[in-house]
């Protein structure tokens, strides 16, 4: 969490979006991407949704096809990762998990086919013409797309607060050294709290 157990900068406007992660079907389900702790982020993830569904944009990572398709570096992964291509494992896997899918609309989908949302998308012009200013960030994996997330957010200059019992990865290693470095390498620019500590300053319309 933040060093003072606070949101340092004060609570977020009517101008901060929360971008939820890829919190899809082929991560929650029996697949060789799942991610077993998942379901415990999740009901974390569905209050802060409720809170503010018009303002959550829902991304996901979609796969390629078949195995061969691909750009580059890209090809030779889904060779390595074949049972994760769509015709593997079935278009319906690319799908929110039920429990957010219902709060589109009004919550956004956004695609994307590469870790960071950022990359090769119009994105960061999007949420400047809507006058963001501050991005929230929920969902997984904490150290593969969440990061992608939060370091192009960072880039783009939008203020960046990241839910700590919000976000969840397939590796518990990984996911605490990860929060390690946003605790301390960008304590400047990424505020970390957690979901009450957010909700209470940025409370909403409704809790789940």
């Amino acid at each position: 969490m933040s060093k003072n157990g606070e949101l340092k900068y004060g609570p977020p406007g009517a101008d901060a979006i929360h971008i939820c992660v890829d919190m899809q079907r082929m991560f929650a389900e029996g697949t060789d991407w799942k991610m077993p702790w998942l379901p415990r982020v999740l009901p974390n993830v569905v209050e802060i949704t409720a809170a503010h569904p018009d303002r959550t944009v829902f991304t996901r990572f979609i796969p390629v096809k078949k195995p061969g398709d691909g750009v580059a570096m890209w090809r030779r992964y889904y060779e390595r990762w074949r049972s994760m291509t769509i015709d593997e494992l079935g278009q319906d896997m690319i799908d929110l998990v039920p429990d957010l899918a219902r709060f589109v609309p009004p919550a956004r989908i956004f695609n994307k086919h590469v870790y960071s949302p950022w990359t090769g998308s119009d994105l960061d012009a999007q949420l400047r013409n809507a006058g963001v200013d501050t991005v929230i960030v929920t969902g997984g994996e904490t150290d593969v797309c969440v990061l992608a997330t939060v370091l192009g957010a960072v880039d783009w200059g939008f203020r960046v607060i990241l839910v700590t019992d919000a976000v969840c990865s397939s590796a518990d290693e990984t996911h605490d050294s990860m929060m390690n470095i946003y605790l301390n390498r960008f304590g400047q620019q990424v505020e970390c709290v957690t979901t009450d500590m957010l909700l209470c300053d940025w409370p909403g319309g409704a809790r789940a």
